[in-house]
This record gives structure tokens, sequence and C-alpha cells, in this order.
């Protein structure tokens, strides 16, 4: 089974794998450091990952996506990707929430410290955290609560894992190793894969958690005569 994965709710990212069973073999990804040029690479990343692997759109069995948290312009261009795909391959579509890839990602040294809940955190900007508590299981974690958006000041006080605990690590017990660590779409296939297909959510809505700083102008009135 060929899986295609897609995130922008942070960096943007393009992962594929093949599950057989359930073993996952990561075929081929692409993500880029910089925060800002989704809308550019989404489509290029699938084109090279496709090639790379050797496949075509239509050998795809099923389209992931990442709903975020994340700012707009970034994560809608992750979803509408990922959307377009779905529907021009005929594929099912699932979405997962974003923060998770960084709960993939942590567990293992979480687990491995002794820690029974965590914290993962990724940059809102505005000078805030996305965030979300998660608790570790016997075959892996599950959510706790989150997503929230706020100061790191406000986040509960637990060891924390990703990029967004490093920018405010004052106010956060920032784990190390994780400074640089973002959600990806290959942390995300593997995820996707621990929770279950058949578990997924079909909905692909973004989760926003904030008005955008775009507004709709306030029409003019019109000038007395």
């Amino acid at each position: 089974m060929l899986i295609l994965a897609l995130d922008s709710s942070a960096i943007a990212s393009v992962a594929l794998g093949r599950l057989d069973g359930q073993t996952l073999t990561l075929l081929a990804s692409r993500s880029t450091e910089d925060t800002r040029s989704h809308a550019e690479v989404m489509a290029p990343f699938v084109t090279e990952v496709l090639a790379e692997a050797g496949v075509r759109g239509q050998d795809i069995d099923a389209v992931i996506t990442g709903t975020g948290p994340g700012p707009f312009t970034g994560l809608r261009a992750g979803i509408v990707t990922a959307r377009s795909l779905a529907f021009a391959w005929n594929k099912p579509l699932y979405g997962i929430m974003s923060l998770t890839a960084l709960a993939e990602r942590a567990e293992g040294t979480a687990r491995a410290s002794g820690h029974t809940r965590f914290l993962v955190a990724s940059d809102a900007r505005r000078k805030e955290i996305y965030s979300a508590v998660y608790e570790l299981t016997e075959s892996g974690y599950q959510l706790e609560s989150g997503p929230t958006v706020g100061p790191a000041s406000e986040a509960p006080d637990l060891p924390a894992y990703g990029f967004g605990t490093s920018l405010y690590s004052e106010a956060l017990d920032a784990q190390p190793g994780f400074e640089h660590t973002q959600p990806d779409a290959a942390a995300l296939l593997a995820a996707a894969v621990r929770l279950g297909l058949t578990n997924l959510s079909t909905d692909t809505s973004a989760l926003y958690l904030r008005e955008s700083d775009a507004k709709v102008p306030v029409a003019r009135k019109k000038a007395s005569a």
C-alpha cells in the first residue's frame, strides 16, 4: 500500500511510504527549512518524491494531510494540494493534526526518559506557540489536551518537545535534541500507520485556532452631495 503524506503547518514537507502489513518503509521525502515557501514547493515536492520512488500518482492508495494548527497561508497550501491530488487520482484522503508528528518524534525519547506525559510545541509567531499535551500508553501515545495557541508561559509545566520550545526555553522545560524539530510529513506518515488508516478522520478542515491577520476592507461611505 502506497501512502502520500503532506504537511505545511510549519515547514513544507512531502513523504511517500509503502505499508506492508504493519511495516512502513519510507520511499522518499522532501522538506524545506524555511517556513514561508509552502505554495511554491508543495506540488514540485510531490512530483519529486513520486519520481524518486518510481511510481505514478495513480499508484497511490491513500493521501494524508496535516490539518494544523498553523498560519493561514502556509497551512492552506498543503491541505489544498492534498485535496486536489486525492480528487484527481480518486483516492481516499485523511486528515491528522500536525502536532501529532511531533508526538511521534518525541515518543521514544519521552519513554526512555521516564516521562508519562509531555508537551509538544511549534511556533505560532506573535510570541506564542501552538501546543498539545500527550500521554504515553503501552503501545504509543494519545492526545490528552489541545491543540491550543497562546504564550509559552501559560503552557503546562511538562517536558516539552519541538522547535517551539527552543524559542521560549525560559518558560518551557525544553528537551535537548529537539530544538529544530518541526512537524513534517514523514513523521505524520509514521503516526498515521501507528494509529491505523481505518481510524483516521476524513475531515481535512484546517485548525487555525485564531483569526487571520488579513482583514476584509470596510466599504467606504459615499460622500454626501
